[in-house]
């Protein structure tokens, strides 16, 4: 039993498969389309939703240095990202490393806890997107009938078309290519782009030190009755759940990490990369600084133009115009926050459809998905499908909620792809890296422990989710995947029959 859980996927063999004419993909995408991909799924809800929710309720002024404590996390995770992604530049990002170090079980978790973080993302980012759409709708007099909106309170009953629409959109995009999927991305990222260094400059004239005083608010405790929301760290060890303070910083990153999610996005395209060697490492690390640079900085412009406490946690950088007397620049927010949106949507899309598409291709999940399009070269059926649930998803359903256990299975995964790194180091010395982790073991083990530590920051409610989710994918594996797992077919033996 110990065995085939644990039997690994060399890398020469996870090369070799994406050769195969009916598995390979276009290499299309260069470091510039990288780097366009990843900044262009981190700006999005971060920016404008997030920023508002995690000052006013959580950490006030001092959420510009939970935005610090998310992105140095995420920057000890990207290094060894990027090791692996020059190294094994394959479909499936965390998947297929796990599964070249860790063995075939850890890679099959780690790949079911893929999937529901970028299907839930994705789908949570649609309704926000449907959100500012209704938002300049509204503002233009323009109102879609309750029903099809998703808010009709009065039936309890209705169905989001437009973020349903979006998805689909969205979906036919990336079945048709990656290159067209960049040069659409490029456009959008390039138009948020512009109005997040607006909303910088502009706010800037219009910020009140005040705002400012107290930078980190006191403590403030929980009503009763809210443990379960509480962080799990809290509870572990006793105390008494409070929000704001220093702890505030820190369970404030474990919410506006959900900002950072996409740079792990690009090592799932590392397959269609003409240089991934040299290209991803790049598109990692470059979009993530850049994020990094421009969600601080609007976190601080914002909380100097409005008091933390009177921050909406709908549309905080518009509303925060409208405190200073200039409205009109809460159409142009809203419409950069629905370009914005657009792109996370899409790569989170794009994300999900290559895990899917990797696991199939191993046989861990219906190898009726590893098919690539004969034309476009690109994995439509689980696109096709994928998208279509998440349409469903998306259309039925308000997922806000759920925001945090996206959270919690991208930390997941950068501990897994971090201890990954240290045991093919050991492993694989031969190995050839165009990209080194520095500092391996160290800097692994502190991106662990780094990861961790917001885990902990993270609600009980959402770890009893989480786990849930990993039981079910327990069941799957045991009953489907290690049975038509490929390395089963070559390497079978008694005890690996169904």
């Amino acid at each position: 039993m110990a065995s085939t859980l644990f039997r690994t996927k060399n890398v020469e063999q996870s090369l070799k498969d994406t050769e195969e004419p009916e598995h390979a993909l276009r290499k299309s995408l260069s470091a510039l389309d990288l780097t366009v991909f990843g900044v262009g799924v981190i700006i999005g809800t971060g920016i404008f939703v997030l920023t508002g929710t995690a000052a006013k309720n959580t950490a006030g002024p001092a959420v510009a240095l939970s935005f610090v404590v998310a992105g140095v996390v995420c920057g000890l995770a990207a290094l060894c990202y990027a090791e692996f992604a020059s190294t094994v530049p394959v479909a499936g990002s965390a998947y297929t490393f796990s599964y070249a170090s860790l063995g075939e079980f850890p890679a099959w978790i780690i790949g079911w806890d893929l999937v529901l973080e970028l299907a839930l993302g994705t789908a949570v980012v649609a309704v926000g997107w449907s959100g500012y759409i209704h938002s300049l709708l509204d503002n233009a007099g323009w109102q879609l009938p309750e029903y099809l909106s998703g808010r009709d309170g009065a039936h309890g009953f209705g169905f989001d078309i437009l973020a349903a629409a979006l998805v689909l959109v969205l979906t036919a995009i990336l079945v048709v290519g990656m290159k067209l999927s960049a040069r659409v991305t490029s456009v959008v990222v390039a138009i948020k782009v512009a109005v997040v260094l607006v909303v910088i400059i502009a706010g800037a004239f219009f910020i009140h030190s005040g705002n400012y005083e107290p930078f980190i608010p006191k403590e403030q405790p929980v009503p009763a009755g809210g443990n379960l929301k509480a962080p799990l760290i809290q509870l572990m060890f006793g105390w008494a759940p409070s929000n704001f303070g220093v702890m505030g910083i820190f369970t404030a990153a474990s919410v506006v990490f959900f900002a950072f999610i996409g740079f792990d996005v690009v090592a799932t395209a590392a397959e269609e990369t003409r240089n991934p060697q040299r290209d991803v490492p790049r598109g990692i690390i470059g979009s993530l600084i850049i994020c990094t640079a421009l969600y601080v900085a609007v976190a601080i412009v914002v909380t100097g133009m409005q008091k933390y406490s009177e921050l909406s946690v709908d549309a905080p950088l518009a509303d925060a115009f409208k405190a200073t007397g200039h409205p009109w620049f809460a159409g142009l927010i809203s419409f950069g926050a629905a370009v914005g949106l657009t792109t996370v949507c899409m790569i989170l899309l794009l994300g999900q459809s290559r895990v899917f598409f990797a696991m199939s291709r191993d046989g861990l999940l219906p190898r009726f998905f590893s098919h690539t399009h004969p034309r476009f070269r690109t994995p439509y059926r689980p696109t096709i499908l994928l998208g279509v649930v998440i349409a469903i998803v998306a259309g039925f359903t308000s997922l806000s909620e759920l925001a945090e256990l996206v959270n919690i299975g991208t930390l997941f995964a950068f501990i897994i792809v971090a201890i990954s790194v240290i045991i093919l180091r050991n492993s694989r010395p031969d190995l050839e890296r165009s990209f080194r982790t520095p500092w391996v073991p160290a800097l692994p083990i502190v991106s662990v422990l780094a990861s961790l530590w917001l885990m902990l920051n993270l609600p009980a409610e959402t770890w009893l989710r989480f786990a849930i989710w990993m039981v079910i994918g327990f069941v799957v594996y045991f009953l489907y995947g290690r049975s038509h797992s490929r390395l089963a077919g070559q390497q079978r033996t008694p005890t690996d029959a169904p």
